[in-house]
């Protein structure tokens, strides 16, 4: 059996990241936990985008025009959704990632949960904190990834037709 993965993580792919401004507190940080995994990976910024939407509810409709424009080979959503008194935060966690789901498999591109689903804003400060511990420096990291295992994938492929 061929094992197959990404061998190296280059540095010539567009990524997009959209944000939510609700709780930009926190997503501030995870959009600099993205940024600086993007130029660890020697990411060119005229190769990125940074897009700001509403809130988390919003990020799928984004990530489809994103992905759509056939620009970008991936697209990393990031936000926070804190828990309150209400289900409000179930309806908009579960179809923000629904949604981000549904892009994803439907444009064949890697779209990446960023997107914090916390009780507090403890735990959402936690999970945006500096270095490797941060969410949006995870999510991209796995954009990245991602790419590079599709692209080996496809040149397997390529490769068993001739």
């Amino acid at each position: 059996m061929k094992d197959i993965s990404a061998e190296s993580l280059g540095n010539d792919m567009s990524i997009a990241v959209i944000a939510g401004r609700f709780n930009r507190f926190v997503v501030d940080q995870l959009v600099a936990g993205a940024t600086d995994a993007l130029k660890r990976r020697g990411i060119k910024e005229s190769r990125q985008a940074l897009v700001w939407v509403p809130g988390a509810f919003e990020l799928p409709v984004m990530a489809r025009q994103l992905a759509e424009s056939g620009k970008f080979d991936a697209v990393i959503a990031l936000g926070a959704v804190i828990r309150g008194g209400t289900p409000h935060f179930d309806f908009v966690a579960g179809e923000c990632a629904s949604g981000l789901t549904r892009v994803s498999l439907d444009y064949g591109i890697p779209v990446t949960f960023g997107v914090l689903t916390t009780d507090t804003v403890e735990q959402a400060l936690e999970r945006a904190g500096t270095g490797e511990g941060n969410k949006g420096f995870d999510a991209a990291m796995t954009a990245m990834e991602m790419v590079e295992t599709m692209r080996a994938v496809e040149a397997d492929l390529a490769g068993r037709e001739s």
